[in-house]
């Protein structure tokens, strides 16, 4: 077992924990340091800081302060990195802390961010998951059952200065664009809740005020969301800062492409066990913008799926030009409505699209008008048939079984 370079605490909020961060900036210290060859273990709180309980009430998902977060396990330092190098991560293996067997999938309210289906869907939901080895179920979404893709949602490197400030610039000139749009067409800079690891006084207090938020993904990496990203994988990061400064958190134990609750995946606490490596100057010699990485040998592999069909038409009719958006969120409003006829209700189908190891894909984007965008579900997650027949569906969830809600 590798060293347990950065270990939390889940009974301690993470905002005392020095060896968390929720926020990007060049000059968070670093709270460990290590070797290029080196394998080691990061623990990582769920995103939100235990702010989701395992109970029937999607009250906390609701309240939750999506200020706050994602917390997040360093920066590590790596020694010889340098700006213009290629971090090179090896995840090597991914787990559940102890005492912490479960995960949550929340359908956030609109009034706090909503999702991707957030018109059709937007009160707070939630379902929690109990792990069977590789296996995960509901008591809120009955007759699935399916093996997690377990991986970081969420990990890169420290920006530089520079990108920081580009990252400001450009995402404040989207925001000023509609500044009262709900949902915000960004997460801005925002000091009163940034927990910036092990910085104290004038410097911390000045650094919260312009560090970037961790809600997007970005040329570093950070919130990418990639399914694939599991054990066995390998990733390629552009360094900006001496040391490469790499954090993680929002550890997944399975999601389906888009992760389109926005919480949709089953968020879970745990551990990586990571290498780490250097390229020298890699950024150049590949011509590296954003990272790149290789998936692993070692993932569930579903062999029959159904598969739905988006277009760049909305619910509504009204046409658009090779949208991609509008053409996966189509996908996903069908399968959902053909999940509807075997007796799951609109939330639990909006669930299953978020958490299932879905593949979505971009399947046509030349044929003017209509992008056409493809969701595949795998139907051995089922315990019942769900193809189509002459008889027609039979539905094979019964009983008032749902989401949970809010009181």
């Amino acid at each position: 077992m590798p060293n347990t370079l950065i270990k939390i605490d889940l009974n301690t909020p993470p905002e005392h924990q020095e060896v968390i961060h929720n926020r990007w900036h060049p000059d968070l210290p670093m709270v460990a340091w290590v070797k290029p060859g080196d394998e080691f273990r990061v623990e990582c709180v769920d995103w939100t800081g235990g702010q989701i309980s395992n109970d029937d009430s999607a009250n906390d998902v609701r309240d939750v302060d999506l200020t706050k977060v994602h917390y997040l396990s360093g920066p590590i330092g790596v020694e010889g990195a340098e700006p213009g190098d290629l971090l090179v991560v090896d995840i090597l293996d991914i787990g559940t802390l102890p005492g912490s067997e479960w995960g949550f999938t929340g359908i956030f309210d609109n009034k706090n961010g909503g999702g991707f289906l957030t018109d059709h869907y937007p009160d707070a939901r939630k379902a929690c998951w109990d792990f069977h080895g590789i296996y995960t179920s509901s008591r809120h979404i009955p007759g699935v059952e399916f093996a997690g893709i377990m991986h970081p949602g969420l990990i890169g490197c420290l920006p530089s200065k520079s990108l920081l400030d580009t990252w400001n610039k450009r995402e404040t000139e989207l925001f000023n664009t509609a500044p009262e749009r709900n949902p915000p067409l960004c997460a801005l800079p925002y000091a009163d809740t940034a927990h910036m690891g092990k910085m104290t006084g004038a410097a911390k207090a000045q650094a919260a005020l312009e560090a970037a938020r961790t809600v997007p993904p970005r040329e570093h990496g950070g919130n990418c969301d990639i399914k694939n990203l599991t054990r066995g994988s390998k990733v390629y990061f552009p360094v900006y800062v001496s040391g490469g400064g790499l954090s993680m958190g929002d550890i997944h134990f399975s999601q389906g492409d888009g992760e389109i609750t926005f919480c949709g995946a089953i968020e879970m606490a745990g551990w990586l066990d990571l290498r780490v490596n250097i390229i020298k100057g890699g950024v150049a010699k590949y011509g590296i913008v954003n990272p790149i990485f290789q998936p692993s040998p070692m993932e569930p592999r579903y062999l029959r799926h159904l598969i739905f069909e988006g277009i760049s038409v909305d619910e509504k009719g009204k046409q658009y030009y090779l949208d991609p958006h509008v053409a996966y969120r189509r996908a996903c409003l069908n399968a959902i409505e053909y999940m509807k006829k075997f007796g799951y209700t609109g939330e639990q189908a909006y669930a299953i699209l978020g958490t299932a190891p879905v593949e979505g894909r971009i399947s046509g984007i030349v044929d003017i008008p209509n992008a056409c965008a493809t969701l595949y579900l795998p139907t051995e997650i089922f315990n019942f048939d769900i193809l189509p027949n002459a008889n027609g569906p039979i539905p094979g969830v019964t009983g008032t079984v749902d989401l949970a809600r809010t009181t």
